[in-house]
């Protein structure tokens, strides 16, 4: 599964992403009470299948760097020899109002249950997604998983292995009925010597699932084993 951030890593060094927003199910809509279980499966299928578009902003070395994410389901399509359903994503980096990448992908995944099966770029990339654990309806706060392994290719024919990652994610309380739903991106467990930055993309959802904003962490080694946090945020 491309995830945002995974988009906003390449977009500076640029790829393929899927983002999106809607309703869903309803946990508890009084504010004045604590809401303790959030529907993560709703959450996941606003942002990545769903028809949506965002906007995130960070400043790096004095300059504005906005990346632009447009949503569209495609409906049925074929993948890996199956049919399932697909989203295509596109992505705009803009560096001081000048466009300087705009990339294409698509994320594949079945519903009901919602599962992800991988994902095309148009830079060379196909992945191949295992789902390790079920994704559940109804999650916990504090509660966060692990739940897929993705192997990901030059091409279709699969003879050139590029990268293996997984992908976990997490519910923490943001206030009384609020939470950030963080989705975060392993190392490339492939590749030792270099095995990509680490990328966290936060939505803070309500008990609906409903998309209220979002934040993406990227962290970046440098040369000399230091390690660097850049923040994009929505607005």
């Amino acid at each position: 599964m491309k995830t945002l951030g995974a988009c906003v890593a390449a977009g500076l060094l640029l790829s393929a992403c899927a983002s999106g927003i809607s309703g869903g199910m309803t946990i508890n809509t009084n504010s004045n009470k604590i809401v303790t279980q959030y529907p993560v499966e709703t959450a996941l299928l606003n942002i990545y299948t769903r028809a949506y578009s965002d906007r995130l902003y960070t400043l790096i070395d004095d300059q504005l760097v906005v990346v632009d994410t447009q949503i569209t389901p495609k409906g049925v399509m074929d993948f890996d020899n199956k049919q399932v359903q697909g989203a295509e994503a596109v992505a705009i980096t803009i560096i001081n109002d000048q466009v300087v990448d705009k990339s294409v992908g698509i994320n594949y995944f079945t519903l009901d249950p919602l599962v992800f099966h991988g994902f095309t770029g148009d830079v060379d990339e196909y992945s191949i997604a295992t789902q390790t654990k079920p994704i559940p309806k109804i999650a916990n706060i504090n509660e966060s998983s692990t739940y897929l392994t993705e192997q990901v290719y030059s091409d279709s024919n699969k003879r050139k292995h590029l990268k293996t990652y997984t992908q976990t994610w997490s519910l923490k309380r943001e206030s009384n009925d609020t939470a950030w739903f963080c989705i975060e991106s392993s190392e490339n467990l492939l590749l030792s010597y270099d095995p990509d930055d680490l990328t966290t993309e936060c939505y803070k959802i309500n008990a609906q699932g409903d998309i209220l904003a979002s934040k993406i962490t990227i962290r970046q080694s440098s040369k000399d084993g230091s390690t660097e946090a850049i923040t994009f945020v929505s607005k």
